[in-house]
């Protein structure tokens, strides 16, 4: 069984997103067990700034060589941000999953956020999906 890295200040979603709070605003990557389970990451598509994103939806795509996997809204809102970074060095979601964030979205309901998971509920998820 493969040994994952947490961030104990990180809430995680079931579709292995992770999300801070940062005031109004909510920024959303990929776990470290999604990026090592989809290995070398290689292309990432990202939302339109302004664009509304709706709780449960995907909201962006991340391609590595074994799949191609949406990224989920945990809350709805309007994407306010993107991490440009990742369209010219995607494999930055590799070597850092939990700086290597995908977007950052102005929320307008939080009550997606009572969904998630804390790091030792999600690291127990993840270990009962292997």
């Amino acid at each position: 069984m493969a040994s994952y890295h947490y961030d104990n200040n990180l809430k995680y979603a079931d579709s292995h997103e992770w999300v801070r709070q940062e005031e109004s605003t909510i920024v959303v990557g990929i776990s470290d067990a999604a990026q090592d389970m989809m290995s070398d990451i290689v292309f990432v598509e990202l939302p339109e700034i302004g664009a509304a994103v709706s709780a449960g939806e995907a909201v962006a795509v991340v391609e590595s060589v074994k799949a191609a996997e949406d990224i989920i809204a945990p809350v709805s809102g309007s994407v306010v941000e993107v991490n440009e970074e990742l369209i010219d060095t995607p494999e930055l979601v590799n070597s850092d999953p939990y700086g290597a964030w995908f977007l950052k979205i102005d929320v307008n309901d939080t009550a997606g956020l009572d969904k998630l998971m804390d790091a030792d509920a999600y690291s127990a998820f993840v270990d009962s999906q292997q």
